[in-house]
């Protein structure tokens, strides 16, 4: 199997044995010493480098990476693993890499070996991506071979691993190109493209008339005061039964977000080409789920739309009518992407879902709350959170649930209008009063991940991709 990452490509193959390149082998702490003496001809004084978790070394072509205690082994602690290493190969500028998989972490991570496999892949394939597109200078990566030593047949667990990394990949390049290119133009001929993956998938893109036919009117109230025309992208994919409910993810797609009206402080702003990470992940997920043609049934829906100050822009006291009805007094323009998510979801409805996902950088309160560590998790249903939280286990991508107490929603009781979209000033439970404004559009089973810390981070230099594998690993769980 093939990997494309901008101008790299690699390849990747399970043998038997060794090929040319570096060898990787992974080691416990208490096995240091003894590996240390095998590759150095006894002298073993140099081990101390890797007795941590995650540490790498490199003797001759021999890389040794550490995994600590083989007690407290866990997923977690592989996945970042796997990123480090892989940031130490480029660094290192290796051609051709072989991973020899320790023969005790399948029982230690309690998988099959194949599972192993993929998801170290995957976090090692994430770890060697780089965004240069706008580079003078591009400098494509030097790996271009990785081997995977084992007597198993990889070869739909490789074929997987690809397929996830291209629809990972989509992620980050959607959250990393600026303003100017990723428009909801740019968004919808993306999806348009996904076509192209199989007879399964469909795509219609909605334009501004088509929108405003629907009564998507607040939506359409944020999209009012830029030059960029909004879309509305419906994806399908039907690798399920025709009468099995389809899953549903919908995502935020502000592909700048200057606050309108409201508009924010100048410094940073232009982290705000990130505001449409929600939509860049389940874009991407679509993308993944289409190319392992899963037998399941997905629909993704994106809100895609610029929001700008201008002469025709949406005002502070203006009054919209959603599309299910509900009329909205706008107390804050900045807080928008729950009046672009409320259309969304009202017509998620016509679908039948089985249950609804919403993923958005919603607000600020909620990195305020959980940082950049979790997504902050709200749903009106407990067999769907019991569902997100163990495929956020098996991830490594952490959640944490929030509350949706009446006492909240009260906030949001509008004076000249049904709802507020704000539920107040002071900053007092922002992301709850947020999810409490878009639960008032869903009778379903539904869950809101406020993703707004965790999607981009100065240490990936922008878009995480996060949490992509929480969706994958989500609808692989559901499809039958």
């Amino acid at each position: 199997m093939k990997l494309k990452l901008k101008q790299s490509k690699i390849s990747f193959e399970a043998t038997k044995a060794t090929s040319d390149g570096l060898v990787i082998e992974f080691v416990f702490e208490d096995e240091i010493e003894a590996k240390f003496a095998d590759i150095t001809d006894g002298k073993a004084d140099l081990y101390d480098d890797i007795t941590s978790a995650g540490s790498v070394t490199l003797h001759g072509n021999n890389v040794l990476v550490g995994l600590g205690d083989a007690a407290k082994i866990n997923k977690n602690t592989m996945a970042n693993t796997a990123v480090s290493l892989a940031k130490f190969i480029a660094a290192k500028k290796a051609k051709q890499i072989n991973f020899v998989f320790h023969d005790q972490l399948p029982e230690l991570l309690d998988c099959e070996y194949s599972e192993l496999v993929e998801r170290f892949l995957v976090d090692f394939g994430n770890g060697l991506y780089y965004f240069d597109d706008f580079k003078s200078a591009r400098k494509p990566l030097s790996l271009t071979k990785i081997n995977v030593v084992t007597s198993h047949n990889l070869k739909s667990t490789l074929h997987d691993v690809v397929a996830i990394l291209d629809g990972y990949y989509q992620v980050r390049d959607l959250a990393n190109n600026p303003g100017n290119v990723a428009t909801p133009t740019y968004l919808a001929k993306t999806a348009e493209s996904f076509t192209k993956i199989n007879d399964k998938v469909k795509v219609t893109v909605l334009d501004k008339k088509d929108i405003a036919k629907l009564g998507m009117n607040a939506f359409l109230g944020v999209a009012k005061g830029s030059v960029e025309e909004p879309k509305f992208l419906v994806m399908e994919y039907n690798g399920g039964k025709k009468d099995a409910k389809p899953i549903v993810l919908v995502g935020k797609g502000i592909t700048f977000d200057s606050g309108g009206i409201s508009i924010k402080p100048g410094a940073n702003m232009d982290g705000m080409k990130y505001d449409m990470c929600g939509a860049a992940t389940v874009i991407g997920a679509f993308e993944t789920i289409a190319k392992l043609e899963l037998k399941v049934n997905l629909i993704v829906l994106v809100a895609a739309c610029e929001n700008m100050p201008s002469g025709t822009a949406q005002k502070p006291g203006d009054i919209v009518k959603t599309m299910d009805g509900k009329t909205v007094e706008i107390l804050n323009t900045d807080a928008e992407g729950r009046l672009i998510l409320c259309d969304a979801l009202t017509y998620a409805k016509r679908f039948n879902p089985a249950f609804v996902i919403d993923l958005a950088t919603l607000t600020g309160a909620c990195v305020i709350a959980l940082g950049s560590v979790a997504s902050g998790l709200y749903t009106n249903d407990e067999d769907l959170y019991a569902q997100i939280l163990q495929a956020s286990n098996n991830a490594s991508e952490k959640v944490w649930r929030m509350p949706l107490f009446e006492e909240y929603k009260a906030l949001l009781k509008g004076t000249h209008a049904d709802l507020l979209n704000i539920g107040g000033w002071g900053g007092k439970a922002g992301s709850v009063t947020a999810a409490c404004f878009l639960q008032e559009f869903v009778d379903y089973k539904w869950a809101h991940l406020d993703i707004a810390g965790v999607a981009d981070s100065a240490e990936a230099k922008g878009g995480t991709g996060r949490p992509f594998k929480l969706l994958i690993e989500l609808i692989r769980n559901n499809a039958k």
